[in-house]
């Protein structure tokens, strides 16, 4: 969606759980299409301005959120600031884009919701916790708001928006 991307910056907590294991993912796959990151700890509305005006400054050209509770709670801020700064962004929930952002992928919340719900009846029913397997989600979407496209200026390829799951108008 970006031809030439150079610069991502990259929106995460340290202090959040599993954040180390995305940021290695995240940089693996930077490595493999020789785009530079730029990490920005956001642990507060105020970290998030000045990571989008450090990002600007360092030119990046998108952004991605990477899973948190602190960026969930500011995904209507972030969205705002990505538009703002005309940065295309991508995020780990559906809510990000129903809040304006451009662009989520990840696993499917609904899904995630109904397989806890199934665990917990079974913790109700007496099933020991450590006795449960852990599971790995199995379904995930993709989701495209055009809205937020239109307002920074990008245009989504057909074929990409084949792709998601759902497009926003």
């Amino acid at each position: 969606m970006v031809p030439n991307l150079g610069r991502i910056a990259v929106l995460e907590n340290s202090m959040e759980p599993g954040v180390e294991q995305m940021r290695k993912e995240l940089e693996g796959a930077a490595s493999a299409l020789k785009v530079r990151l730029q990490k920005f700890e956001v642990r507060a509305l105020e970290d998030l301005k000045i990571a989008f005006q450090t990002a600007n400054k360092n030119r990046a050209e998108a952004v991605v959120a990477v899973t948190s509770f602190v960026l969930i709670s500011q995904r209507t801020q972030i969205a705002e600031l990505a538009q703002q700064n005309r940065l295309p962004a991508i995020y780990p929930w559906p809510e990000f884009v129903q809040a304006g952002g451009l662009m989520s992928y990840g696993a499917n919340s609904e899904d995630l919701f109904r397989r806890a719900a199934i665990y917990v009846d079974k913790i109700l029913k007496g099933g020991k916790p450590a006795d449960l397997p852990v599971e790995q989600p199995t379904k995930f979407e993709f989701l495209v708001n055009l809205k937020a496209a239109k307002q920074i200026n990008l245009t989504i390829p057909q074929k990409v928006l084949t792709r998601a799951d759902r497009v926003i108008k």
